[in-house]
């Protein structure tokens, strides 16, 4: 696996997993590789926990561009972005030795609020009501108004999200070879008098979408980037589109996005 040699371990530092990784840590010394302390001086980035861990280990790295990401799970643990387990560890390195994995890249959606701060998303945007009363939205698809939204709220996803937060409200579930956007309602007001598609839909790479909020005393609302959720005060826009960024993960050649959704779901 060519020159990649500088390891950087992303997980919570508790005892139990502690001694888990002590194995770990002293067989990837043993075959070459160096552990090193700080996440900018690695060219392989490794979390240990789930998916959760590694969405963390993904956003506090700055969504490297110039690194690996590589997932492990431990026993109790399923993953749609880890293919390794912390059990098997010699199968770890063996298989980054020997070349038995492949480098896959995944979108990454940007999320521009009130036109000033940018945030990147690997799984998914969410924009909810923080109270008990409906956000209003208008939607608009490349300036081009599309529908006023009324409900809890949406969820905008990558295809490697749209098994996650998107599912769980009946999104579809989008091979991640498709670069795209799907956007997802959440319990939306649909009566004679208000009226939204009532459906998710899936915009191109190329689409833009803009949220505005309509100000109407939900002033608060949560908005969700990944596992992490911001209330932000006075919210009046959201630009949420496919970034030119990357993530490089590793998978094991035999195990394809679609055995991974098999093995979790069925």
């Amino acid at each position: 696996m060519d020159n990649r040699s500088n390891l950087f371990f992303y997980y919570k530092k508790n005892k139990d997993l502690i001694k888990k990784l002590k194995p770990l840590f002293e067989y990837v010394e043993s075959q070459g590789f160096q552990i090193v302390e700080e996440s900018k001086d690695a060219n392989i980035v490794i979390s240990v926990g789930g998916d959760g861990e590694f969405l963390q280990a993904v956003r506090h790295t700055h969504f490297r561009q110039d690194c690996l990401y590589v997932g492990i799970t431990q026993a109790d643990e399923l993953g749609l972005y880890c293919d390794f387990n912390i059990d098997q560890y010699d199968e770890i390195v063996d298989s980054m030795i020997n070349d038995s994995i492949e480098v896959r890249r995944f979108p990454v959606i940007d999320v521009t609020i009130n036109g000033q701060s940018t945030f990147h998303c690997l799984n998914e945007a969410a924009i909810r009501s923080a109270i008990i009363k409906t956000i209003v939205m208008d939607v608009f698809i490349d300036d081009n108004h599309f529908e006023r939204f009324r409900g809890d709220g949406l969820i905008v996803a990558t295809p490697t999200g749209s098994t996650g937060y998107n599912k769980s409200t009946s999104g579809a579930v989008i091979d991640p070879k498709i670069p795209c956007l799907q956007v997802t309602e959440l319990a939306s007001l649909n009566n004679n008098r208000y009226r939204t598609l009532g459906s998710s839909f899936v915009l191109s790479q190329d689409r833009v979408l803009r949220l505005e909020v309509i100000q109407d005393g939900n002033d608060y609302p949560i908005v969700g980037l990944d596992n992490e959720a911001y209330s932000i005060r006075n919210i009046q826009t959201l630009t949420i589109q496919l970034s030119d960024k990357r993530i490089k993960t590793v998978k094991l050649k035999n195990n394809s996005f679609w055995d991974r959704v098999q093995r979790t779901f069925l």
